[in-house]
């Protein structure tokens, strides 16, 4: 059998993102994965070793995306502030823009990170600390030039964000229908943006006398 190449690996993880984020680990078909990239499930099988495996493939790869364009944001080159600003407007907007990530994450939480927990444990931090080392690069700083609270809990602060972020998103459709209000709309999301971004540096700054 022919080894595939680092290119239809890398295509076949992508089109696997869509049909997991679509229909779940259970609903997804490797048949189909095999498919639309001109693959076959026997080669799938033997890079990959099952449908577990490549499903864990596709969550480590969408983790480690994300990751690596937040590490392109160069937050150390800003003052802490506006560090912070940018830091929280990247994450709402990758959320907003990456709608496949959040109903990964949601799919993930329903097995309740059991394919997740498998993963190599290394691999899984590496993957993951540099959420909490952006906030560290802003934060630190911050405190030190009296900007920000010292105190915090780093992860406090990620899990702040992330919540901000995802919960419009992953509740989008019913949260709409029971208000009327489409908050995905351009108007909705450009002032929920701005309001995360307050909130968050509200919580961060210290309180006024």
């Amino acid at each position: 059998m022919a080894v595939p190449t680092e290119e239809t690996v890398r295509n076949i993880v992508e089109v696997a993102t869509v049909e997991f984020a679509a229909k779940g680990f259970s609903g997804a078909r490797v048949d189909e994965i095999a498919a639309q990239t001109h693959t076959s499930k026997r080669m799938i099988y033997y890079h990959f070793g099952g449908k577990e495996e490549l499903y864990l493939a596709v969550l480590e790869a969408t983790f480690r995306k994300v990751r690596i364009a937040e590490a392109a944001l160069r937050l150390g080159d800003l003052p802490p502030e506006e560090g912070a600003r940018k830091l929280v407007r990247f994450r709402f907007d990758y959320h907003h823009k990456n709608p496949m990530f959040v109903r990964l994450v949601m799919n993930e939480n329903i097995h309740e990170a059991g394919f997740l927990s498998r993963s190599n444990t290394h691999a899984l931090l590496n993957v993951n600390s540099p959420a909490i080392e952006a906030i560290r690069t802003v934060y630190e700083p911050g405190c030190r030039q009296g900007v920000f609270r010292p105190g915090l809990d780093l992860i406090d602060i990620h899990l702040l964000i992330s919540s901000l972020s995802f919960f419009r998103v992953s509740n989008r459709h019913t949260f709409s229908l029971n208000f009327n209000r489409d908050i995905g709309s351009p108007a909705d999301t450009a002032r929920m943006r701005e309001n995360v971004v307050e909130m968050v540096l509200r919580y961060l700054k210290p309180a006024k006398a």
